[in-house]
């Protein structure tokens, strides 16, 4: 299926983990990011890898430079065939000290930006009828937790957008897959380049996992389209525990202050919200000695639909059981 991948928010973290990975599986590959410096650091990178790459320098919050660079990449490199939306950005702090501006901001790199990625690659693949398009979430958006108000909010935004995309392109019998992937804690730089209003560093929260293994799941959705993914057993225990007991999860969530954040105290940090950072085009973070060693623990919703389907079927073998006992003649109950 290899063809043609965007990928925003691909120099650095997650986003340029898996472009490596595509480019790995013979994808040739486009990164759209804030910073051309580390952009071209990633591109060459991947260039190393022996595929072919294009590195366009662009916010993905403005709809203008996302719809120009989806019609640069569709004549340099050729029809798109994917289209990873990335890029994010947050600030860590109490609700109510956030400004709205802020709140804005979060809203407009970390939602809008899955809009506009969205809209221009339906341009392109929906005349076509194929395509894959991956919104890479968070399990924040299902389980909110303390200090990350606006980013939860705009990652549990990206969900219902998607879904009634989802439903529009199911009437309108259009092929082009749409993905959710959740994933967990993750070691990226990401956690040194957020604003902070706190008084101390943010923190990964165990468990933390690899960019690897988000990598793994992110292709895995290209290449075999699934509704959505969970990775790492944290955000399936997020996503059970809402499902389940939503008053229990508020109060486990609410312990989950201090877990994001440092011991020492740090002044705040203004961050990549409004301008990017300098740093390198890593996809590792400092959490390294606390990274969970796999790049396979990943569950999909195909998985939770089969599951789902031998729990009812359970249920209603047992429930004819009980209806079939409890209809049967008096002396069959009696032993008789």
């Amino acid at each position: 299926m290899a063809g043609v991948a965007v990928v925003t928010g691909g120099s650095a973290g997650i986003g340029l983990a898996t472009a490596r990975r595509l480019a790995e599986r013979g994808w040739s590959v486009a990164l759209i990011a804030r910073e051309p410096a580390r952009l071209e650091e990633a591109a060459a990178s991947i260039t190393a890898r022996g595929a072919r790459v294009l590195a366009i320098p662009a916010d993905a919050s403005d709809a203008a430079a996302i719809d120009a660079a989806a019609e640069r990449i569709e004549a340099t490199l050729g029809p798109i065939r994917a289209w990873i939306n990335n890029a994010m950005s947050t600030i860590v702090g109490p609700a109510d000290k956030i400004g709205p501006d802020e709140y804005r901001r979060v809203t407009e790199t970390t939602y809008l930006s899955a809009v506009h990625g969205t809209l221009a690659a339906l341009r392109h693949m929906k005349p076509r009828g194929r395509g894959a398009i991956v919104q890479v979430s968070s399990g924040l958006a299902i389980r909110a937790a303390p200090l990350q108000a606006p980013y939860c909010a705009a990652k549990a935004a990206v969900g219902g957008f998607t879904d009634a995309l989802r439903a529009e392109l199911i009437h309108e019998r259009v092929g082009v897959s749409l993905s959710v992937v959740y994933l967990p804690a993750v070691n990226t730089p990401q956690f040194d380049w957020s604003r902070t209003r706190t008084g101390r560093n943010q923190v990964a929260p165990d468990p933390v996992f690899s960019p690897a293994l988000c990598a793994e799941a992110i292709v895995g959705a290209v290449e075999s389209p699934q509704r959505e993914i969970w990775v790492g057993r944290s955000t399936l225990m997020m996503a059970a525990a809402q499902a389940i007991a939503p008053g229990f999860a508020d109060r486990k969530a609410a312990e989950a202050w201090d877990s994001q954040l440092s011991d020492g105290a740090m002044p705040d940090r203004k961050g990549n919200l409004f301008e990017p950072v300098p740093g390198p085009a890593a996809t590792e973070g400092r959490f390294g000695d606390r990274e969970k060693p796999t790049r396979t623990e990943f569950w999909t919703s195909r998985e939770r639909d089969l599951l789902m389907l031998g729990v009812a079927g359970s249920v209603f073998l047992g429930s004819a059981a009980v209806a079939g006992l409890l209809s049967a003649p008096r002396r069959l109950l009696r032993g008789r």
